[in-house]
C-alpha cells in the first residue's frame, strides 16, 4: 500500500493532538482514539499523580489485559459452539 492510499486523520487524546495515518477510515480511527482518552481519564481518575508517559503505559497494558480476556472468552465460545455442533451432528 503506498503513502498515497492511506488517510489521515487527526484525533485528540489526553489533550494532545495526533495525527493518525492509515487505512482504516476516519469514523473508526475516530473511535479507537476516542476509546483510548476515555480509559486514560478513566486511569487518570483513580491516580492523578501519574505522568502522561506512565499513563499511556498503563493505557495500554489495561488495554490489553482487556483484549487478552475478549479473546480467551471469544475462543471459549468457540469452543462451545464447535461442541455443540458436534453434538448435533451425532445425536
Amino acid at each position: 500500500m503506498s503513502q498515497s492510499d492511506k488517510a489521515r486523520i487527526t484525533v485528540d487524546i489526553y489533550g494532545k493532538t495526533y495525527t493518525i495515518i492509515g487505512k482504516e477510515d476516519s469514523h473508526h480511527v475516530k473511535l479507537i482514539a476516542s476509546l483510548v482518552d476515555e480509559k486514560m481519564r478513566e486511569i487518570h481518575d483513580v491516580n492523578k499523580s501519574l505522568d502522561t508517559s506512565r499513563l499511556a503505559v498503563l493505557t495500554a497494558v489495561n488495554t490489553m489485559n482487556d483484549y487478552i480476556k475478549l479473546q480467551k472468552k471469544y475462543e471459549e465460545l468457540q469452543q462451545t459452539l464447535k461442541q455443540k455442533e458436534d453434538q448435533k451432528y451425532h445425536d
